[in-house]
């Protein structure tokens, strides 16, 4: 793979993803990076590539959390893992019909909007079907990082499945086999 093969820009899912899995979490206090994390995202940053997050967060919808909880929460995510060139929530409950909701593209299509970089030239990186199906949705590399909550078919259906972050990001930037 040379530098021109690699992706432009790399949007994560946030939950599950780059940190442990805490169901519509509020509190900054119980964000915990995902093993790997802080590595990869400095590797990609070394690599000069720009990090953003996608995720849904439909618990702003449901009254479970606020906005102001959910950017607290984001801001603990960058105070430990490193600053995030952009970030996109769709705070919409699932049945809300929006664009924004993965799997629809409206999250990655905005990232890449704000980054100004074509959605073809960006890999978005999550842990089920739904950000899979929205780096397909958007036209961008999808890769699944599969964690004990990611269905077998959802890995099954993935084009691309990395056993973690580090080796995905890895792949991303060339340097094991994708």
């Amino acid at each position: 793979m040379t530098v021109s093969d690699r992706p432009r820009a790399v949007l994560f899912d946030r939950d599950g993803t780059l940190i442990q899995n805490v169901p519509y979490c509020a509190d900054p206090s119980r964000v915990r990076p995902m093993p790997g994390a802080a590595e990869a995202l400095a590797l990609l940053r070394a690599a000069r590539v720009p990090v953003g997050v996608v995720t849904n967060q439909s618990g702003i919808a449901r009254g479970l959390l606020t906005r102001a909880e959910a950017h607290a929460v984001n801001r603990r995510v960058e105070q430990l893992l490193g600053p995030v060139a952009t970030w996109r929530i769709c705070p919409h409950a699932p049945d809300a019909g929006c664009p924004c909701r993965k799997p629809r593209p409206g999250l990655v299509l905005a990232a890449a909007r704000d980054l100004r970089i074509s959605p073809g030239q960006i890999a978005v990186v999550g842990d089920i079907g739904a950000d899979v199906r929205a780096g397909l949705a958007a036209g961008a590399r999808p890769v699944l990082v599969p964690t004990p909550d990611t269905r077998t078919d959802e890995v099954e259906a993935a084009p691309e499945v990395h056993p973690d972050l580090l080796t995905a990001v890895r792949a991303l930037l060339g340097e094991v086999a994708a």
